[in-house]
């Protein structure tokens, strides 16, 4: 991919407008209840700024009405957050695309850009004006590069020169590392409520991986196209037939696809459930009020073999419902697993990081992707809009 990177000291001095994803979440009463993307993005941030560099930050937080100031959506918790880690005042500024002052070594954080009227429609006029309040445009935000908007899109066709962020390089050379040169065997993790949700990612994965681990209410659905019964479990019932045809495509590719050997199942999902554990392969039959809502010990056995002896590992999905307490010990173990094995380990998606936060073993992963939709539409695609559009015009800049 030919895109041009930062290199602060050619950028000393200019303004910049730096892309980030600061899309936090927040409690009620409008704290930050996880800065996770926040510190991710600062060491960008702090190299700019002791670069010289005129910084002007530019992200969307929720959706609002276009055009409409909404405080609910203001970046103002941001701003105050970023201004007590850079140990420096971070203005925000909500007039900015006519322009914005900002010396060398300080930084301005824009209001939300979805409060302008065509970011989302990817407004050629917004991108222009965003263009012409810098003299560099940086894309770091590669969990909005799934997106054509006019601030991660439109802007680019404009901007006197366009780079790639160190925070959106890096996830690009882990991405590269898994897909196209992995050490092998290469294990995928998949797991989520639904097959619908990652169809296209499955059926692309089985091009690039050795092993497959279905998880949640996908394994189900694949069980169930194996003939396994799963009681009154969450499964898809309009896709068992593709389940059927991704597992006879991963059987003529030569990979495996390692279901749940055993189950744990409650009649309800609540922290005071009774539960009880199934073999899928015994006389032991599931009630048909039963949810399969983890896997069982015999499972979590298979999953730590798999994980040591693989060489990458790609996760993207826990296993189990694993924000209920009697139905996290397969998720966790799994988390433990991958935080002990020698494979290069890429996680990612907002289930998988939720996971690794919660039970300690985020910093234990060789890279935790910031992006969710972005992160899975890059592997099944290949491309991403706001990545295709950095390389055309680098490519168009080169031939110049």
């Amino acid at each position: 991919m030919t895109i041009k990177v930062c290199d602060w000291q050619d950028l000393a001095g200019k303004r910049l407008l730096i892309r980030q994803d600061l899309n936090v979440p927040l409690y009620e009463d409008g704290q930050i209840s996880d800065d996770h993307r926040i510190l991710q993005a600062l060491p960008t941030l702090e190299a700019a700024l002791q670069a010289g560099c005129r910084v002007i930050v530019v992200s969307h937080m929720g959706r609002p009405v276009e055009g409409v100031f909404d405080s609910k959506y203001s970046l103002s918790p941001v701003a105050e957050h970023l201004s007590k880690l850079l140990e420096q005042p971070v203005p925000l500024v909500k007039d900015w695309l006519n322009g914005v002052d900002v010396a060398p070594g300080q930084i301005v954080l824009a209001e939300n850009v979805r409060f302008c009227v065509g970011e989302k429609n990817n407004d050629l006029a917004l991108g222009e004006a965003m263009a012409n309040c810098c003299d560099v445009y940086i894309n770091d935000a590669f969990a909005s590069c799934h997106r054509a908007h006019a601030s991660t899109h439109a802007v680019v066709k404009f901007a006197k020169q366009a780079k790639v962020g160190p925070l959106l390089q890096r996830e690009l050379e882990a991405m590269e590392q898994v897909l196209q040169s992995p050490a092998r065997p290469l294990l995928a993790i998949c797991g989520g409520a639904k097959v619908s949700t990652k169809l296209g990612l499955l059926d692309s994965l089985l091009e690039k991986i050795d092993i497959l681990i279905p998880g949640g209410g996908i394994a189900n659905t694949f069980l169930k196209a194996r003939g396994v019964d799963i009681g009154g479990s969450l499964y898809e019932p309009d896709l068992v037939p593709a389940a059927k045809k991704i597992m006879e495509k991963a059987d003529k590719l030569g990979v495996r696809i390692e279901l749940p050997l055993d189950v744990v199942v409650a009649k309800s999902l609540s922290n005071d459930a009774v539960t009880r554990t199934v073999t899928l392969d015994s006389q032991e039959t599931l009630d048909i009020d039963d949810k399969i809502l983890d896997v069982g010990e015999k499972t979590r056995k298979l999953h730590q073999l798999l994980t040591q002896d693989s060489k990458t590992v790609l996760f993207n999905g826990p296993v189990g419902v694993f924000e209920c307490e009697p139905f996290a010990a397969g998720s966790h173990a799994l988390c433990s697993d991958l935080a002990s094995a020698s494979a290069f380990v890429m996680a990612g998606g907002g289930d998988t990081v939720a996971a690794l936060r919660q039970f300690g073993f985020a910093e234990k992963m060789n890279y935790v992707s910031t992006g969710g939709g972005a992160f899975l539409e890059l592997i099944e695609k290949g491309s991403l809009p706001a990545l295709d559009i950095l390389e055309e015009e680098s490519l168009k800049e080169e031939q110049a």
